[in-house]
């Protein structure tokens, strides 16, 4: 390991906005699960997470916007993560938390009822392996163990594949998704009184967001309620792959490798 992660992580250490909590699988018990309202956040706004956060860029970018919400982002790469972390301790935000462990395992983090609304912005779509998938049932399951009933899911993402199997799964399941688009930059008009969540999705773009753009890729998002209620099914559909991430991320797009 490089000496530059290793500083990275000896401030992550330090960071009393970060809890670090990777052997999630041997956890017996989770000490904030259930109090990170009093305990952490020292308020009871809404708790709104940003799972696979990477550099933090939405968790911050949305605390700044919307001070009577907290937000915690979620990521297993400490490395990454920092950068967020940092930017956030430096700016004094008291809405803005991480949480470094496996989402996996991420009902063991949260109580019932404990989170109002989930980020998904530029996950790996997982083309190979449904459960891997982070809006597959495999997780949706898990996210009902701590999410509000009808709290939201937004998707934001540059895959075609991930778009259209979260698409399927929802008609599926008989999901009406709340805003839907295949080209969030585009010129189609948003749903009349959705137009405040099209300006939301659209309003921070993260460092794998302008990359894709960048190389003339649509960005596509989906946003939809997730009741707890209902009985959830996987799509039996064969999807296209996208052909785009045959090899490694830095591979396929010029850019150098990061953190």
């Amino acid at each position: 390991m490089g000496k530059g992660k290793l500083a990275k992580f000896a401030e992550m250490a330090e960071n009393p906005l970060v809890v670090e909590c990777p052997m999630a699988a041997t956890m017996q018990e989770f000490a904030l699960r259930g109090k990170w309202h009093e305990a952490f956040f020292h308020n009871h706004n809404p708790i709104v997470l940003e799972l696979g956060c990477g550099r933090g860029e939405y968790t911050v970018g949305l605390g700044k916007q919307f001070p009577d919400k907290n937000f915690i982002g979620v990521d297993i790469k400490g490395a990454r993560m920092w950068t967020g972390a940092k930017e956030a301790l430096q700016a004094k935000m008291e809405n803005v938390g991480f949480l470094r462990t496996n989402i996996e395992f991420i009902q063991r983090f949260f109580a019932p009822n404990e989170v109002s609304e989930i980020w998904l912005t530029f996950s790996d779509p997982q083309m190979k392996k449904v459960t891997k998938r982070l809006t597959s049932t495999y997780f949706l399951e898990r996210y009902r163990q701590f999410l509000t009933d009808g709290g939201l899911v937004h998707l934001k993402t540059d895959s075609n594949f991930l778009f259209t199997y979260t698409e399927e799964l929802l008609k599926v399941n008989h999901i009406g998704p709340e805003v839907k688009t295949r080209n969030l930059y585009g010129s189609v008009p948003a749903p009349q009184g959705k137009e405040h969540i099209i300006q939301l999705a659209s309003a921070i773009q993260t460092y794998y967001e302008s990359m894709w753009r960048g190389r003339g890729i649509d960005i596509k998002y989906l946003c939809f309620k997730l009741q707890q209620d209902i009985p959830l099914v996987e799509p039996d559909v064969e999807i296209p792959i996208d052909e785009y991430r045959s090899y490694s991320r830095e591979k396929r797009s010029g850019c150098e490798k990061h953190l």
